[in-house]
């Protein structure tokens, strides 16, 4: 018997549903489900099967001093106990394992531990390897007709950023809650890669706070040609005294005359091909987040209609047929069509991003989607991915910019022109096309009214907070995080409560959190180590150094690190407690006018609000049990109690006041008297 596992379950049922050619059938429950055709069994995990932790004597928080974890034993234990049970169970009696989970780092170590687990039940069986970007009849064949073995280096470099992310983790959360004791749900949290990336956040949000606004004057004037109306503004983009302007202004009469006419054409390059990264800053820019933009895409990964959407690749292989993928997805809705019209083409020449790997290509799609199969979140995503593909395909686009010149009472304006010629690419790529900003048919002498004229006061602007997209790739660019791990980190950044809205915005918990780190432990909050980290992965992938190697160098960093923390411990605990003051102050009392604040139950651990001038006043509320809890600084007009929003990983923010009994809240029916027997 042949025993195939994959990452996911959805994976295991279509790879199950090509190899069979659709005959496979379905056994078991929900919890482990098995696909079979002929003698063979296809079963899916739920991504790692196997966790990282350490030994029991470690996990008391209060007993074990936070720097005993970095030379601590790890082990590994079991995550899905009834899906391990299952594959030990096929295993046993298979002649031949296929390992088909997803081919990148973290793939790889799954591969690894389900092996180990194969091996403690049936050490003779022959274990094999599939490796496949898309879930393609093709692809999937040809994966499976030359199966290899397990990369034994890069599952190792999966299980050393495991294991460090496990010790530096648990070591500085350890720290930090027990040193601004937040202990059980109200703990924070710190880590390799999400400190660096908060304070990316919390360090812009400074630059804002910081920034001096400068005022300047803009003098804009809107003319008259022929019945066609345009703007001008003067060639002092920007006046630095108003008085200055204002004579500028003041001059402006009834006509000018056009003094010089200059037009240039201009060439609007194609995108490079999708790796995660450029994909997940497209979903964003047109109103998908980057967790769910991630999510959906894995589910059209698993469902057959993308390629594998977790890639570093810009760069397609040779050996990716294009005209094939086109031909695939003419059936289509909406993008079918356009698929068609490429074809047309004598070459398909596509063009080249500047990363280049050979795991996976870039993301593409594999397969025609129908709004009536895919619901529109998904379709949309779809949409993105299949244009995206088109574009890379197709020709540049060309723009004809114009500038005029044009004198009013001895001022000079200048009048700006842009406008599309030739489309190229945005016909199948509409997302980057900008809106037309057409200049009537001027003449040089051609004289202009002027129908108004207008000085504008503004001033300059501090620098944009960072959007999930943006963050995802200045995170990219820095080496923080991977192409599988960096949404999750903005994600943890919020159900923290460390960050909010969006753009991102850091909470006073997040400030205290990342400033205290910054002051006392620099390298936690600065991306080299994490680069560095990335780099000596890449070494472990190619043989150059050993796990145990990498592992132990990060050990002697944070050591050297918490020992500073350690001797800092007061000045952090100080610090960090009266930064976050205002994320745990929810509010007046609305019994007697002292400050609500977030509380622990001592028995329960279930976070409430409580009174501070407790015990002379008891007035308490419960509180949501997940997500980071901000106070928003007014109370209730219907009850009186302080309003707050809640941060949950997954969904929207959402906005409720303390009382559960308020009118503002949805009524529960009343459950229903008993009959007397």
């Amino acid at each position: 018997m042949k025993l195939i596992v994959t990452e996911k379950n959805q994976t295991a049922r279509r790879i199950a549903e090509i190899l069979s050619g659709g005959k496979a059938t379905r056994e078991g429950g929900s919890r482990s489900t098995v696909y079979s055709f002929g003698e063979v069994k296809t079963i899916g995990m739920r991504g790692h099967v196997l966790q990282v932790d350490f030994t029991e004597e470690y996990r008391s928080w209060q007993d074990v001093e936070p720097k005993t974890l970095i030379d601590a034993e790890i082990i590994k234990t079991t995550k899905e106990k009834m899906l391990v049970s299952a594959l030990k169970k096929f295993a046993k009696h298979a002649d031949e394992i296929v390992i088909a989970t997803d081919y990148d780092r973290e793939g790889e170590l799954i591969g690894a531990d389900i092996r180990d687990l194969v091996r403690e039940v049936n050490a003779g069986a022959k274990i094999t390897r599939a490796r496949f970007s898309a879930l393609t009849t093709s692809e999937i064949r040809d994966a499976f007709d030359n199966a290899v073995l397990l990369d034994e280096n890069l599952a190792k470099a999966g299980e050393a950023r495991q294991n460090i992310d496990l010790i530096w983790g648990a070591a500085l959360t350890r720290f930090i809650s027990l040193a601004a004791n937040r202990l059980w749900q109200k703990f924070l949290s710190a880590g390799r890669v999400q400190s660096p990336t908060l304070a990316l956040i919390v360090n812009r949000e400074k630059e804002r706070s910081d920034f001096v606004s400068e005022d300047f004057w803009q003098v804009t004037v809107t003319l008259d040609h022929a019945g066609d109306q345009f703007t001008a503004r003067h060639k002092t983009e920007r006046f630095t005294e108003e008085q200055k302007a204002r004579a500028a202004f003041d001059r402006v009469e009834v006509e000018g005359r056009v003094s010089e006419i200059k037009t240039r054409e201009r060439v609007i390059s194609q995108p490079a091909p999708f790796n995660t990264t450029a994909f997940l800053t497209a979903a964003s820019a047109i109103g998908v987040p980057p967790s769910r933009a991630m999510s959906v895409a894995e589910s059209l990964y698993t469902r057959g209609f993308i390629s594998y959407p977790r890639v570093d690749n810009t760069v397609y292989p040779e050996s990716l047929d294009l005209a094939d993928i086109l031909r695939a997805i003419e059936s289509a809705d909406v993008v079918g069509p356009l698929a068609s019209e490429l074809l047309k083409k004598k070459t398909l020449t596509p063009t080249r991003g500047k990363k280049f790997s050979t795991d996976h290509p870039p993301i593409y799609p594999t397969a025609a989607a129908n709004q009536s199969k895919l619901n529109d979140l998904e379709f949309k995503v779809y949409e993105l991915v299949a244009r995206r593909f088109m574009a890379t395909l197709s020709d540049r686009a060309l723009a004809r910019s114009t500038r005029v010149d044009i004198d009013i009472s001895g001022e000079p304006f200048v009048a700006r022109g842009d406008v599309i010629e030739s489309e190229g690419f945005l016909r199948y790529y509409p997302y980057a096309r900008k809106k037309n900003d057409e200049l009537p048919v001027l003449r040089e002498g051609d004289q202009v009214k002027v129908v108004d004229k207008d000085l504008a006061a503004k001033q300059t602007q501090p620098p944009a907070r960072y959007s999930e997209g943006k963050l995802i790739e200045k995170m990219e660019q820095l080496g923080l995080g991977t192409k599988s791990t960096r949404h999750n980190i903005i994600q943890g950044l919020v159900e923290r409560g460390y960050v909010y809205d969006s753009p991102l915005k850091p909470s006073d918990t997040g400030i205290a959190v990342s400033r205290a780190l910054e002051r006392h432990a620099n390298m936690v909050t600065t991306p080299d180590m994490t680069a560095e980290l990335e780099r000596d992965m890449d070494a472990i992938v190619e043989g150059v150094k050993t796990l145990d190697l990498v592992v132990n160098m990060s050990r002697e960093k944070l050591g050297v690190i918490l020992d500073v923390m350690e001797r800092e411990k007061e000045d952090i605990s100080r610090e960090i407690k009266e930064g976050m003051r205002g994320d745990t102050v929810l509010g007046a009392c609305p019994a007697c006018g002292g400050e609500m604040t977030t509380k622990i139950a001592r028995k329960s651990r279930k976070r409430f609000a409580g009174c501070a001038n407790y015990p002379e006043c008891t007035r308490t509320y419960p509180l949501p049990q997940r997500g980071g809890i901000l106070a928003m600084g007014e109370s209730c007009e219907e009850c009186g109690t302080p309003r707050i929003r809640v941060l949950t990983s997954g969904r929207r923010p959402w906005e409720l006041c303390l009382d559960p009994e308020c009118p503002t809240k949805p009524k529960r029916e009343a459950p229903a008297e008993k009959k007397a027997p």
